[in-house]
């Protein structure tokens, strides 16, 4: 099934030849800004780790975002347990060069067929800091809807902040 034609990107499972790449899209503060749990500076022993813990995931949660045959970013699935085990949550990042140009956007469609032809889930979530809403669009323009608000939630860069839940069902909508 991988790797996954997605128009301007290919989603694909990691190599450690991604590794430099990584580095160098992952450590820039404006990515991390955006992100729950993301290490900042973004170090070569971080990428060695991460690229290990993907590598092992089968089936894989965690894709690469590949433009032009190099990482842009990532995308990936947190599935839930116990009496959460049909809700995941979905999350990308793409390094900035790569913003404002329409791929999050295409590329989340095509991960989202990925999931549900690989995963039992009935719920998707997604997560995102107010100050971000271009984030919220990608997730709109491929069916997520506004669940709710989460008031002065996030503490992120030395600002208390809201934080969105976006949601789409397995029926294609963001209501059940």
């Amino acid at each position: 099934m991988l790797p996954l034609e997605c128009g301007v990107a290919v989603l694909r499972e990691w190599e450690f030849a991604d590794k430099k790449v990584l580095v160098l899209e992952a450590d820039d503060r404006a990515v991390w800004r955006n992100l729950a749990l993301f290490p900042h500076p973004y170090t070569e022993e971080h990428a060695e780790e991460w690229i290990a813990r993907c590598r092992e995931q089968q089936p894989p949660q965690d894709l690469v975002i590949d433009v032009g045959g190099r990482l842009a970013g990532v995308c990936g699935i947190d599935l839930g347990k116990g009496v959460g085990r049909y809700t995941a949550s979905v999350g990308y990042w793409l390094g900035r060069r790569h913003w404002n140009q329409g791929v999050a956007t295409e590329v989340l469609g095509c991960f989202l067929e990925y999931i549900w032809e690989t995963f039992d889930v009935e719920r998707l979530q997604a997560e995102v800091f107010s100050w971000n809403p271009a984030s919220a669009r990608v997730l709109e323009k491929n069916g997520f809807a506004l669940e709710g608000t989460r008031r002065k939630a996030i503490f992120k860069d030395g600002e208390l902040i809201d934080e969105w839940m976006y949601t789409l069902f397995r029926s294609g909508t963001g209501q059940p």
